[in-house]
């Protein structure tokens, strides 16, 4: 277990510690990396923790962007009336992570850098578009979320010496809706066996943008651009949702798993989700009930 456990109050603060304890890793939520360490999983000296660091968890519109903190938790950003108006597809997600004892301590921020490819906030993050700001001492960068994955488990953040401080998500305006469905053997405490988040805008009566991120069917989260672009141009009926699903289907890879399901199955369940999630997305951006096709 770490020898060392420093509090930083500030992020020049905090990049000053790492600096200062080679090895040193940060830790806001620690839902990952305590058991990591209990089960001897990770040899770290030294923890600095982030939490008390002005602004890291705010959660705030500005200047048509939508602010996230990246040590806001999930209970924060799943409550927060401000996320489920503008970004309903986050805020679910965010409910659906683990147990009301891991989203009070879970983060943003740890849901990315952790790097799992099915993480629900991380997919929903992917869909919308999110683009994160990772601060080290030679200066910041802006990423997005999708391009911060090197492998399961490998994330480009260097969390011994960089912070992910925000998330900034840029509103789309009048006629965007997003949605987040997931499956999974029961409603808490379960990794999910699939996971689709989607973001669409609908002007006159069209599709004009569209995300579908789905996981987990490939080593980081699968942002599918041949089922995005079956949207685009069309008018959003089932016809069209039912061809968009059968696109995410034909593009999805998942592995047989013992904890998932088998490959077929949720080849199959990809169809299904990407139309559950688009349906609601699309029943938010025109006003109206768009009816599920589903065989």
């Amino acid at each position: 277990m770490p020898r060392q456990y420093l509090f930083a109050t500030s992020p020049a603060d905090c990049l000053a510690m790492l600096a200062a304890h080679p090895g040193a890793r940060l830790i806001a939520g620690g839902t990952d990396l305590v058991i990591d360490l209990k089960e001897g999983k990770r040899q770290i000296h030294t923890l600095v923790d982030i939490t008390r660091i002005p602004g890291l968890k705010i959660i705030a519109e500005e200047n048509g962007k939508i602010i996230l903190g990246g040590a806001a938790t999930h209970t924060q950003v799943s409550t927060s009336g401000l996320i489920r108006e503008k970004l309903p597809a986050l805020a679910a997600a965010a409910a659906a992570v683990g147990s009301p004892q891991i989203r009070n301590a879970g983060t943003l921020g740890g849901n990315v850098v952790n790097a799992q490819p099915a993480a629900d906030t991380a997919v929903a993050l992917v869909a919308l578009g999110a683009v994160a700001t990772i601060l080290r001492r030679e200066g910041e960068r802006q990423v997005p979320v999708e391009e911060l994955y090197e492998g399961v488990g490998l994330s480009k953040v260097d969390a011994s010496r960089e912070i992910l401080t925000r998330f900034t998500v840029e509103l789309w305006g009048e006629g965007e809706g997003s949605a987040f469905a997931r499956l999974s053997p029961r409603r808490a405490l379960s990794l999910p066996m699939l996971n689709v988040a989607v973001r669409v805008q609908v002007v006159e009566g069209r599709c004009t943008r569209a995300r579908i991120c789905i996981a987990p069917v490939a080593p980081q989260p699968f942002l599918c651009e041949e089922a995005a672009r079956v949207l685009i141009g069309q008018e959003p009926t089932a016809d069209v949702i039912a061809r968009a699903a059968a696109a995410a289907k034909a593009a999805a890879r998942p592995r047989d798993s013992l904890l998932r399901g088998s490959s077929a199955y949720r080849k199959d369940m990809t169809a299904v989700l990407v139309t559950r999630a688009l349906t609601a997305a699309f029943s938010r951006a025109t006003g109206r009930k768009i009816e599920m096709d589903v065989e």
